[in-house]
């Protein structure tokens, strides 16, 4: 099959979803472009700010894209193209995409709390709490290994390091003159975004090696490490508007940009799809337990990811100006991740699996993001583009994009934080998380307070990047992740049931994906029993309980509702 007509296909896929699929989920939840949002009503100017639309999609698509729908689908190619390919252009419609955008809507209309406090509303405070806490593990332990990411990715690549430190300084600047009002976003857009590329251009020149004044690599991983957690830190603190948002935007720019290179490329070199269309070798000739259920934990961003839905009530929610954003943000922005993850399964189906094999599994043995990076500089050379410059840009955009999923992730980390320690809500203390936090006394109040929160976070996930426990705990946030999905999607259920709203849209992906992520989780266990490795044991036997716990209070729930 030629790759271009996929790709043509896939995208009229996708665009007739958003206005088709789309319109009817705008319906069912009752979008309504009137009702104020509370990024005004709850304005604070440093977590709830209005934000323009093309502002708050870059931010958004940046944070929940990173390198998932890059990797996951490279890494799923192993069973064939065709798998791999039904999965994102099914999960990503009817479940990722939903999953989203209903996650975005219930905060929005929840006053911009998260989708924990929608919970407690179903089903209680103890849900909520469960949840909480299940949200907090798997967002420290992504900050740890994104934070380990980055710095080994800074090692490889000092160009790398040289670009994003660019980023970082010039982000500032563009987000103070649009607040201010010195420039208009178009203005700004046309002044910055230009800056953007020069960045990395300059970044190729003057790459940033720190191995030379730190000769010893683990010592130089080590200092990478406190740099980038202090940066994270500032990140999650500062006024959302100075530095995430506006870098974020701009690095929004660098993946349509990659994107377009590999459309561009795609349709040019018209590759032909030479991999095996189905290749169950890797699972000994069985659809089970091989394709399922590994295949749909690891390609989660792109199909469906739990992540994505703290992005949309964490800090998505809080800039939304207008409820008539939900459906493009939400819905729009991951039916977008879903194209990129068709282009990164494209990057390598080119290929045939004994190729493809030994590029992943072999002595000379590359990451997935490098084997995407590979696939598009070669489309890249149809359009005159040289092979080294592509792969160099398109190596570059991807580390920017983990960097960018390191701090979203830690400021979502103390938003979490900050809700768990909130009391119990009464039917008379309808206020904000922002408002409850802010009027908490005693402990709360110290705990509370953001710089503390963020504090203790970076502090956990120093411990784990130092001491390696991290990477070891790592293996099991593919499963937690699609169960954390499957948690969100018990909870659009219970809200669309209490509302006498059709439900059994999103009622069969929760089966579904509760399936998966059980059935995930229980292999790991019965893996890493025979291995011995009892900490991989523990936690996914933990996360087992938490999940069946929040199950039995929403079955519980329902229960009530309907005597």
């Amino acid at each position: 099959m030629n790759a271009s007509v996929l790709l043509i296909s896939a995208s009229v896929y996708f665009v007739a979803a958003y206005f088709i699929y789309g319109r009817f989920l705008k319906k069912t939840f009752g979008v309504e472009p009137k009702n104020p949002t509370p990024a005004h009503t709850e304005q604070d100017g440093i977590d709830f700010v209005p934000t323009p639309a093309p502002v708050l999609f870059g931010h958004h698509f940046a944070s929940i894209a990173g390198a998932g729908p890059i990797v996951g689908p490279v890494m799923a190619a192993i069973y064939g193209w065709v798998p791999g390919l039904l999965w994102i252009l099914l999960g990503c419609v009817f479940i990722g995409a939903m999953h989203d955008f209903a996650a975005l809507f219930l905060s929005v209309r929840s006053k911009g709390r998260s989708i924990a406090y929608v919970i407690e509303h179903e089903i209680g405070y103890a849900g909520r709490e469960i949840f909480l806490f299940f949200c907090l593990a798997c967002l420290v332990l992504v900050v740890t290994v994104f934070t380990l990411m980055v710095a080994q990715g800074f090692l490889a690549n000092p160009a790398v390091a040289s670009s994003s430190i660019l980023f970082i300084v010039m982000a500032p600047m563009l987000g103070i003159a649009l607040q201010r009002k010195v420039l208009t976003l178009l203005e700004g857009s046309l002044v910055f975004v230009p800056l953007l590329f020069l960045c990395i251009w300059i970044g190729t020149v003057l790459p940033f090696d720190i191995t030379l004044f730190i000769p010893d690599k683990a010592t130089a991983l080590k200092v990478w490490v406190f740099v980038l957690l202090y940066y994270a830190f500032i990140a999650s603190t500062l006024p959302v508007w100075i530095l995430l948002q506006p870098r974020d935007y701009l690095n929004s720019y660098l993946l349509y940009a990659m994107i377009a290179v590999g459309v561009a490329g795609v349709l040019t070199y018209r590759p032909t799809l030479v991999m095996p269309a189905v290749d169950l070798s890797a699972s000994h000739g069985s659809l089970i337990p091989g394709v399922f259920p590994l295949l749909f934990v690891t390609i989660a961003c792109g199909a469906c990811s739990g992540f994505h839905a703290l992005v949309a009530s964490g800090t998505s929610s809080k800039q939304v100006a207008s409820e008539k954003h939900v459906l493009p943000i939400g819905y729009g922005g991951m039916l977008v991740e879903g194209g990129l993850a068709v282009l990164a399964l494209i990057s390598v189906a080119y290929m045939g699996m004994p190729e493809f094999k030994e590029m992943l599994t072999g002595p000379a043995k590359v990451p997935a993001q490098i084997a995407f990076a590979k696939g598009l500089a070669n489309f890249a050379t149809a359009l005159h583009i040289d092979y080294n410059i592509a792969f160099n840009f398109i190596s570059l955009a991807i580390s920017a994009f983990i960097l960018t999923s390191l701090d979203t992730a830690t400021r979502l980390a103390r938003f979490v934080f900050q809700e768990i320690i909130l009391p119990q809500e009464t039917p008379e203390d309808q206020t904000t998380k922002h408002q409850k936090t802010t009027n908490a006394k005693g402990w709360r109040t110290f705990l509370g307070n953001r710089w503390v929160t963020t504090l203790l976070i970076v502090l956990c996930a120093v411990h784990l990047c130092l001491s390696g426990e991290g990477m070891t705990i790592w293996p099991v946030f593919g499963a937690s992740n699609q169960l954390l999905a499957a948690l969100t999607l018990l909870c659009i259920t219970l809200w669309l049931l209490r509302n006498k709203r059709p439900a059994l849209f999103a009622m069969l992906p929760f089966a579904f994906m509760m399936l998966i992520s059980v059935w995930a989780l229980i292999a790991l266990v019965i893996e890493k029993y025979h291995a011995k490795n009892w900490i991989l044991v523990g936690v996914s036997v933990l996360l087992l309980l938490l999940a069946f716990e929040l199950v039995f209070l929403a079955v519980k729930a329902l229960w009530k509702h309907k005597k």
